[in-house]
């Protein structure tokens, strides 16, 4: 199969772009471009994050001509996946592909009937003393299946998938980077899938029940050297703010927007855009993994913009986490009920040079929140434009989650450092998709 609309022309060269400037004025390295750059045969450059430990991330940029593609819809952005296997390769997305242009109706099977499984599972009918079982629940499984099967696609090993212009990604689709090594995802708006099949479970929070729900926008698996550039992460058409209220919880439709777990290691987050959205972010995700986790979950995440996020921007368990010159802008919808930097399980958290941007009246010391006893640093962070230390403010405000300073590493492998004063209008101008054209 070759969906190509791209030639080759006789030897092709990777680029490599670095900094704010040098994205904006179209510069490789330190020699402009005569014509128009090719962004699926861009590389991570060097020094840039964890993603460039050791032979670096190139993704796709050695693909031959049979290997490029362009694609316009969820068929022929799977079927390019699958094609040549791990071979080099670069997809182009043309507009906004809609993995679930049938709607959820499309998925229902076995029955599946909502408003009778509301019916089934009120707690005051079924009560809060065990999980959901029955008819309803089996047939929510079922329909869940289809689901998956279809919105889930799988990102082979030495893969760049990029977006066409300024406006083009994925609605609804479910990335899975998963068991992989050095995949590059530029350039595209990705809005979050939407869990058509969310599961009471009556056990959950202290048997007050809970709604949960499955898929991630981007997961990164077992996988290592992936470089996440220039992306918007929204939930688009459907905030969680609007979500109706079943049982007196809200209807939990979303899960991560971008999650790295399970031993993922040498992973480069930079300037991308997150919008609008719940739980956001978790590089590991369990506090037993430490036989998968332990010595692995690098990642660097630099210059993007977190805006509307309401926690795990990111939560961290056993990584080495470097965290520096991004900007989070904590709404009025928000302010009473967020967090930022989770600190989990053995991780060793490098949070420095970043601007955070507060309503009044919003809690400083909630920036952090301690999961569980891991000293991290926090140095050189501005709130509101002033110069704040966030763990001596943490424990100030929230002294029953003393926090210890000192991650025990400082990272080496970051290009230019911002300052975090001037952070606000470099990342607004330039993080998120359609910013490289």
């Amino acid at each position: 199969m070759n969906t190509s609309v791209w030639h080759g022309h006789g030897k092709t060269t990777a680029t490599v772009l670095v900094g704010c400037t040098a994205l904006l004025l179209g510069l490789t390295g330190t020699t402009a471009q005569a014509g128009p750059r090719d962004l699926g045969r861009q590389v991570l450059g060097a020094n840039d994050g964890w993603g460039s430990e050791g032979a670096g991330t190139t993704g796709g940029s050695a693909a031959d001509a049979e290997h490029v593609y362009t694609v316009t819809t969820w068929a022929e952005f799977k079927a390019a996946l699958k094609d040549g296997g791990d071979a080099p390769k670069i997809i182009k997305v043309k507009g906004m592909i809609d993995a679930v242009s049938e709607g959820c109706e499309a998925f229902v099977t076995g029955g599946y009937d909502f408003q009778q499984y509301l019916k089934d599972y009120d707690p005051a009918v079924y009560g809060n003393d065990e999980v959901a079982k029955g008819p309803q629940e089996d047939a929510r499984v079922a329909s869940m299946a289809n689901q998956d099967s279809a919105i889930k696609a799988n990102v082979p090993s030495n893969t760049t998938i990029v977006g066409v212009g300024k406006d083009s990604g994925i609605l609804g689709g479910s990335l899975q980077i998963k068991g992989v090594s050095n995949v590059i995802m530029r350039n595209l708006t990705i809005e979050a899938p939407l869990d058509c099949f969310p599961k009471w479970d009556p056990t959950d929070d202290n048997k007050t029940g809970n709604w949960n729900s499955e898929y991630d926008a981007v997961v990164v698996y077992g996988t290592d050297h992936v470089w996440l550039d220039h992306n918007t992460f929204t939930d688009g058409r459907y905030p969680d703010s609007e979500r109706p209220v079943y049982f007196g919880k809200r209807f939990q439709q979303h899960d991560g927007l971008t999650d790295i777990v399970r031993g993922s290691n040498y992973v480069t987050v930079s300037w991308n855009r997150y919008q609008d959205h719940d739980k956001n972010m978790l590089i590991g995700n369990g506090d037993g993994l430490a036989t998968t986790d332990g010595g692995k979950l690098k990642v660097t995440m630099h210059h993007n913009r977190f805006e509307g996020i309401l926690q795990r921007s990111p939560r961290v368990r056993f990584g080495q986490v470097d965290v520096y010159n991004n900007h989070y802008v904590v709404t009025e919808e928000q302010k009473d009920d967020y967090y930022i930097f989770g600190v989990g399980i053995s991780s060793q958290l490098h949070a420095t040079d970043n601007a955070v941007s507060l309503p009044a009246g919003a809690s400083v010391g909630k920036v952090l929140k301690k999961w569980n006893e891991s000293p991290l640093t926090a140095e050189n962070n501005y709130v509101n434009g002033k110069l704040t230390d966030l763990i001596a403010v943490h424990n100030a405000e929230i002294p029953e989650e003393t926090l210890q300073a000192g991650a025990g590493w400082k990272p080496t492998l970051r290009t230019k450092v911002d300052s975090p004063k001037a952070l606000p209008g470099i990342v607004n101008r330039c993080a998120g998709a359609g910013r490289l054209h």
